[in-house]
């Protein structure tokens, strides 16, 4: 009787250390999930801000070619919304939140006030139109410069600049730079696609702040 009675005693501790175990366990896996970090926003990452800004440029496109489109805007809002899919990827992996867009200092600019009715100067007062980009000359000055997310050969997408265009983009922050063609159209003065930016980007950045593009042909 005394050796079953003591057998059963160290069944008892035994379970109770079991169900110990998997309580501390149990315990530690809601720790760890409650502790972990919270997605980063593109204020709190340049990398985030990057993929938000590219985020919110194709958002802007597919917005563009549904309000005023023409017999490619089908076409060109599937690609876009195959860019903005793989956007999205990109931003889970960097632990961004996932969806936020941000068009950054691509965003259009501020509505001009209303117009005064007064006398219109005479027509040989009149300023001239402004010509168009010469070969060499500095364009999009202050634009920063984030990839379209769109594959294939080095190119870029433009709203300024007809396919065709050679633009000379250089990253002021190392130097690096890459000539491309403008090949579709964009809802920026310049997007990169995925290898472009690839040839001039930091490691670990979506968005390059100081650049000088120049039209180059």
């Amino acid at each position: 009787m005394s050796r079953r009675r003591t057998l059963s005693t160290k069944k008892k501790v035994a379970l109770l250390v079991s169900a110990t175990t998997v309580a501390g366990g149990g315990a530690f896996v809601m720790a760890s999930t409650s502790n972990a970090a919270p997605p980063k926003t593109a204020a709190e990452s340049s990398v985030c801000q990057g993929l938000a800004t590219a985020l919110g440029n194709n958002l802007r496109f597919i917005e563009e070619q549904r309000a005023e489109p023409d017999a490619q805007s089908a076409a060109r809002i599937t690609n876009r919304e195959a860019v903005v899919a793989q956007i999205k990827v990109q931003q889970e992996a960097s632990g961004c939140v996932v969806g936020e867009s941000a068009q950054g200092s691509q965003a259009a600019p501020p509505a001009a006030p209303p117009a005064q009715s007064q006398p219109q100067p005479p027509a040989e007062q009149a300023q001239p139109s402004q010509p168009p980009a010469e070969a060499g000359q500095q364009v999009c000055n202050g634009s920063t410069v984030t990839l379209s997310g769109e594959g294939g050969a080095p190119a870029a997408s433009s709203s300024q600049f007809p396919a065709g265009t050679k633009l000379k983009v250089t990253n002021l922050d190392n130097d690096k730079s890459t000539t491309v063609e403008v090949t579709s159209v964009s809802g920026s003065c310049v997007l990169l696609n995925n290898a472009a930016f690839e040839q001039v980007r930091e490691p670990g950045k979506f968005l390059i702040r100081r650049a000088v593009i120049e039209k180059v042909g």
